[in-house]
């Protein structure tokens, strides 16, 4: 038992799923048993997270560890700990899942299946950040795929089917890379230890003291394997392909999740395993990487100012965001680290808010087309201030948290002798076209003449509350980033310590 006499950190992973099948077992008409049954769980599950916030030390190294042998003969158990680091990813899935369940509350069709997978995905989320186990982190990868895809097929719109299949297949593909880079890495180990193990806290310390040295070229292959699974998922250029159309068909509801926190495993896994087990190769690569996370920033900017639908154009900032996240990580040092992680919980925030504003005018007027709407300020005051507000947050405007977050990141790429200046020069203009196509959606739909039909209205006060909390998490965390950073900075610390010293 850990030392809080309590497994925490399996609560937070099967409270969903017992959630998931108490709602299979509920009559299919019994939507309000099942929605009753999904709030409770939901909600229950985001008070575990923010204890674990409460009571996590500001001290490097994991804590809150529960370890238990499944085949002790090859090294497999069930191995959970929680850190700094991905604290703040459990705390952001627990609270986008009632999001996302407050997002589908009017909806009719499907009750049961939408809230029993997005549980299913939450637990899937929460077990891939708190794995520690290599074996236990494939699992839960791998199953955040299932729930996702079938809430596309079964509740999509458009060509869902089609979209669900490309969603679940390029992730998977690349996924097998990684699994076979795990067994390559066990292996390695075990010629050269002795001991058969999965445990990733074992496998990193045995890098970092040199216990564990691989032939370069092994070890770039390997990292190749972990590379390729996490560029897919996260997404980057030329990776992202999938993206765009699994947003464009998934319903608004689905979108809460899978762009506010799905997406965040990939960057998670980078900074997590690939860069630890590989510091070598993460040096040797980082300027090319550096290069794909410029170009996704940059590509994404301009692809997202031509697209008329809401939500593909915010799909395609989601993508922009996550290049300064790997700019970030692929820095190696303690400012772009930082940013990068703050970067990873600001998205999705503004994200998942955005997403949830897009949900709102397309459930009124019955369309995602920026140019079907036009002076929503002048009929619905409110809700354009609280738009505007995180549309600035968005797009990094100081005083609110998407900046801190950017800021950091491109520093540390800044200072990073494998980056540098030039990097973050094309960063910078990467900003600007971001402050373009989203000023330009939000003058289109809420700037102009409202139209003398149809117009508009307020959302209702449980929608406003609900934004009004994500905008208020967003001016907070812009002017106290340190609520952050006091958790985080042992972690960070540590894993940057580490990496500087394998790599050299």
């Amino acid at each position: 038992m850990n030392q809080l006499g309590f497994p925490l950190l399996s609560l937070l992973i099967g409270t969903p799923l017992v959630g998931a099948v108490l709602i299979g077992l509920t009559a299919s008409n019994a939507r309000s048993l099942q929605r009753t049954i999904a709030w409770i769980v939901s909600i229950a599950n985001a008070a575990l997270a923010i204890y674990a916030v409460t009571a996590m030390q500001p001290l490097g190294g994991y804590q809150f560890i529960e370890s238990v042998d499944w085949l002790a003969d090859i090294g497999l158990k069930y191995a959970v700990g929680m850190d700094g680091i991905n604290v703040w990813m459990v705390l952001l899935a627990t609270l986008l899942t009632p999001l996302a369940l407050f997002a589908a509350r009017n909806e009719q069709t499907h009750q049961k299946s939408f809230h029993a997978l997005i549980l299913v995905l939450s637990a899937s989320l929460i077990g891939a950040f708190l794995a520690t186990d290599l074996l236990l982190f494939y699992v839960f990868f791998e199953m955040t795929l299932v729930p996702t895809a079938l809430l596309i097929a079964t509740q999509g719109s458009g060509d869902a089917k089609a979209a669900a299949i490309k969603f679940f297949v390029y992730p998977f593909v690349g996924s097998v890379f990684m699994l076979a880079s795990i067994a390559g890495l066990v292996v390695s180990h075990f010629q050269q230890t002795g001991l058969m193990t999965f445990d990733s806290v074992i496998i990193s310390g045995a890098v970092l003291n040199g216990t564990l040295v691989m032939d370069p070229n092994l070890e770039r292959a390997l990292f190749a394997g972990f590379f390729l699974a996490f560029a897919i998922k996260t997404p980057i250029w030329p990776f992202h392909t999938w993206m765009p159309q699994a947003q464009a068909a998934t319903p608004n509801n689905g979108s809460v999740d899978i762009a506010g926190i799905l997406l965040k495993i990939g960057a998670y896994g980078m900074l997590r395993f690939a860069l630890p087990f590989f510091p070598h190769a993460a040096l040797w690569a980082a300027p090319a990487i550096g290069i794909l996370a410029v170009i996704s920033i940059l590509y994404s900017a301009v692809i997202a100012f031509g697209q008329h639908d809401m939500k593909v154009l915010l799909s395609y900032a989601t993508i922009s965001h996550l290049g300064f996240v790997m700019l970030g990580i692929f820095s190696q040092t303690i400012e772009g680290v930082t940013g990068a992680l703050i970067t990873m919980i600001n998205s999705g925030l503004t994200t998942g808010a955005l997403f949830l504003i897009v949900g709102i005018l397309a459930a009124q007027r019955g369309s995602r087309n920026r140019d079907d709407f036009s002076g929503v300020w002048l009929t619905a005051p409110t809700f354009g201030t609280l738009t505007l507000i995180t549309v600035f947050a968005s797009i990094g405007v100081p005083g609110l948290n998407g900046f801190i977050g950017e800021f950091l990141s491109m520093q540390g790429a800044w200072l990073a002798p494998q980056l540098g200046y030039a990097y973050v020069t094309f960063a910078v203009i990467g900003i600007v076209l971001s402050a373009a196509y989203l000023l330009r959606m939000y003058r289109g739909v809420y700037m102009g003449a409202a139209p003398e039909a149809n117009a508009i209205h307020e959302p209702n006060r449980s929608e406003l509350a609900v934004i009004s909390l994500l905008v208020i998490a967003m001016i907070v965390i812009g002017l106290y980033p340190s609520i952050i950073t006091s958790v985080s900075n042992a972690s960070v610390s540590e894993l940057v310590r580490s990496l500087t010293a394998s790599s050299h």
